[in-house]
This record gives C-alpha cells, sequence and structure tokens, in this order.
C-alpha cells in the first residue's frame, strides 16, 4: 500500500495541533482528514474510513472516550487503528481510553520524528493483518479475505471448504498434514465426515489447481508441495 493510499484522521479541538500535526504527516505523504470534535470525528470516519485514528481526549460537544467508543460500534470500523493523543497522561485517563477500544497512547507534546514514528509503528499492524490475509506459494495466490484463489494471474473460484483445505494445506508447504488434524481444522465439529471427505476434496483440488501441488503421504495425510 502507497503512503497516499493510507488515511489518518487527526482530531483535536486547538487548530494549532491540527495544523502542525497534519503538516508534519501530509509531508510523510499520507492523506489527512481532519475533525475539532468528538461528533465531527464519528462523521469524517464514516465518509472516509481511515486507517487510522489520532484521537484528542478532552474536546467539546462529544469526547475522545465517547467517540472511540461510537466509532467501534460502526460497521466497517471495527479494526480501525485508534491512537488518543493528548495532553492527558493520568494512568486513569489512559485506562479509559484503552477500554473504550483504543489500540495506543500518545502524549503531547511530542516532537514531530517520535510522533511519525510512533504513527508508522502503529501503521505497520495494517501490512502484518494484510500479510496473514494473503498468502503467496509459486505461481499461487491466497486472499483469505475474500475466499479468492489466483494461479498465474487467473481466478480460481473454490467451494468454502475447498477453499479452506488448500489454505490450510499452503500455509505450510512440504509440511505433512495428518488426516485427523485436517478434518479438525477444515471441517471441525459442523458435521460427522469420513476420511474419504478429504480424498474427495483433494482430487477436486488437483482438477482445479494443479495435480502437482498435492501429494499423498501413504496413511498419513497431505502436503503442498511447493516447488510444483
Amino acid at each position: 500500500m502507497k503512503k497516499s493510499d493510507i488515511k489518518i484522521l487527526l482530531v483535536d479541538d486547538e487548530p494549532d495541533i491540527l495544523e502542525i500535526v497534519g503538516y508534519n504527516l501530509k509531508n510523510e505523504g499520507y492523506s489527512i482528514f481532519t475533525a475539532e470534535n468528538g461528533v465531527q470525528a464519528i462523521n469524517q470516519a464514516k465518509k472516509t474510513h481511515p486507517h487510522l485514528i489520532l484521537l484528542d481526549v478532552m474536546m467539546p460537544e462529544m469526547d475522545g472516550i465517547e467517540a472511540c467508543e461510537k466509532i467501534r460500534e460502526l460497521e466497517g470500523l471495527e479494526d480501525v487503528i485508534i491512537a488518543f493523543f493528548t495532553a492527558r497522561g493520568e494512568d486513569y485517563s489512559q485506562m479509559a481510553g484503552f477500554d473504550a477500544g483504543a489500540d495506543d497512547y500518545i502524549t503531547k507534546p511530542v516532537k514531530p520524528k517520535v510522533l511519525i514514528s510512533k504513527v508508522k509503528s502503529l501503521l505497520r499492524r495494517i501490512k502484518s493483518e494484510k500479510q496473514e490475509n494473503l498468502v503467496t506459494v509459486g505461481s499461487i495466490t491466497i486472499n483469505r479475505d475474500e475466499y479468492l484463489i489466483t494461479k498465474n494471474g487467473d481466478t480460481i473460484f473454490l467451494p468454502r471448504k475447498e477453499f479452506e483445505l488448500l489454505a490450510l494445506l499452503a500455509s505450510k508447504p512440504g509440511n505433512v498434514f495428518k488426516r485427523d488434524v485436517i478434518l479438525n481444522s477444515v471441517w471441525g465439529s459442523e458435521v460427522v465426515v469420513g476420511g474419504r471427505t478429504i480424498d474427495v476434496h483433494i482430487r477436486k483440488l488437483r482438477e482445479k489447481i494443479g495435480d502437482d501441488y498435492f501429494q499423498t503421504v501413504k496413511g498419513v495425510g497431505y502436503k503442498f508441495v511447493v516447488d510444483a
């Protein structure tokens, strides 16, 4: 993700803070949005869907604690990174912030370089989550968020269980997954299934993905071959 694609919502009732902090973050290449109180913060968050919110605590109309709680309840914003950005460093204030759903706490005043480093550290959480949900093995990419498989750029649509079986095997290429582990991980306790169920799904995956990717280990289970 390019820096210009990363949206940061800066919320503070002091115009100087919005101007100075906003200026430094813009210079880093981020897209910056601002709000002067909790009510505006909620409205901006709804419109812009930011990746990170830097949220002051003491503000008119609605304080940061209440705004944080309400933002966490908004559909699509449950996972937005929220860091309180405030001059209040008392323990009770920090505890209230974390209880409201904050991810971190930055105390003012803060030097621009320190703030930038903190922001970069917070944004790394987005990258790590994306990496976990987008796995590439050889010419195959598995997108866990969208339940999509691409092979050499071509999209392959798989039923849910086939997708989960492929994702499991490809999560550790070369590792032999025992049949009971596969059954428990993919089917769990939803329904009672037999060992043949795995074989049928493997056969379908071989037809759609390629026979060479899946290796049978007799009497044990299956493994995903990386260099297929």
